[in-house]
């Protein structure tokens, strides 16, 4: 009986996963106990140049990145004279890898972060990538429009791309900065990358968004997701295609038109009348000097020539422009207050013209009363 009892409480362990460690192990900070080594042989340092317009920030912050970096003994100096910050290792520096962290550090600080995120890089899980996007598009214009995108209306892409991937995107002159896990970054590399190709950062978010729903099923944990995901294909359309398409869309807008009354759209050619015989040969430049004589003039005649007639063309530039500037200046018609005498005269003479007319009823009352009474 007291075998048995002890049976129940010791529960029976598989022989396969006796000595299996549990692969969701917790990953410990890295102390100074953990340095067997001791102080470093050499010190390390890395510099990086910043933008005059940071430079006002950077000294009023100075003293917060000092502290932060105080903690993990690294030391940092500001030269305002070159633009530029470093970072080095001290006696007292214990982690060996706290270095590149604080290089990253001063690199995101360069490109515009603030210092309250920037501090966040010396942790453990964050990481940086600065993704450079200015030698992606040639053509300024498209560029920055393709720049816009990623930020997309009142920063709503942005804010996407930062919920769904967990990091921190900074869009700043010629680079994009991003802080986040190792396993986001390359998502939001492949967005902005793929954004400067022409390629709208929405159907990576749609993307995103359907593999952070299939994650939570734990049947499809070991499944290929290619299925549900969407492709999305460039297609080039045939002519005959576009021109249905268009038929079909005026087709829409004129039963629209019929249903509110108005006549439709019609869109008839005006038909072109055939001719066997090629257009005339239009003159050339030397045909032209010919015609009006200034192909035999002296360089000095039409140097004489060209100069008159741009001192022509100014003097009648600045004559409209003259023009167009004083009609800002001339004063508008105005009405005339009428004076107390004017307003006197005005109602002796209304006063007048109405004892006229009350004169004259009287006189044809008069008349017609004599003429009832003969």
């Amino acid at each position: 009986m007291a075998a048995h009892e002890g049976s129940e409480e010791a529960p029976t362990v598989s022989k396969n996963r006796r000595f299996r460690k549990d692969k969701r192990w917790k990953v410990d900070k890295f102390t100074e106990a953990d340095n067997k080594g001791g102080t470093f042989l050499e010190e390390s340092s890395f510099a990086t140049l910043f933008p005059k317009y940071r430079e006002k920030y950077l000294r009023e912050a100075w003293s917060a990145v000092t502290k932060a970096l105080d903690a993990h003994h690294i030391a940092c100096t500001l030269d305002l004279i070159h633009g530029s910050m470093s970072v080095r290792t001290t006696r007292k520096t214990y982690d060996p890898y706290v270095i590149l962290k604080a290089r990253d550090m001063i690199k995101l600080l360069a490109r515009g972060v603030a210092v309250g995120q920037a501090v966040k890089i010396l942790d453990d899980g964050v990481a940086c990538d600065i993704i450079k996007i200015g030698s992606l598009v040639r053509n300024k214009e498209r560029f920055a429009k393709r720049r816009q995108r990623i930020v997309g209306p009142d920063g709503s892409t942005l804010k996407a791309i930062e919920l769904l991937t967990q990091c921190y995107v900074l869009v700043q002159g010629s680079t994009v900065s991003v802080m986040g896990p190792y396993k986001s970054l390359k998502e939001v590399r492949r967005i902005v990358l793929d954004c400067m190709r022409n390629i709208h950062p929405i159907y990576r978010i749609k993307e995103l968004m359907i593999k952070r729903e299939l994650a939570k099923d734990p049947k499809l944990a070991n499944e290929s997701w290619d299925r549900f995901l969407p492709k999305f294909r460039r297609r080039h359309l045939k002519t005959s295609e576009k021109t249905a398409r268009k038929n079909e869309r005026l087709e829409a807008k004129n039963a629209e038109r019929a249903a509110a009354g108005l006549e439709p759209i019609t869109t008839t050619k005006p038909e072109k009348v055939y001719t066997p015989f090629p257009p005339a040969q239009l003159p050339r430049k030397i045909d032209l000097q010919l015609e009006s004589g200034e192909y035999f003039l002296k360089p000095t005649e039409k140097k004489r020539r060209e100069e008159r007639e741009r001192k022509q063309k100014q003097t009648e530039t600045t004559a409209k422009r003259r023009a167009e500037r004083a009609e800002a200046f001339v004063a508008p018609v105005e009405s005339v207050a009428p004076t107390v005498e004017e307003k006197r005269k005005r109602k002796h003479g209304e006063s007048e013209t109405e004892g006229g007319k009350a004169g004259k009823k009287k006189k044809k009352r008069v008349r017609l009363e004599e003429g009832g009474a003969s």
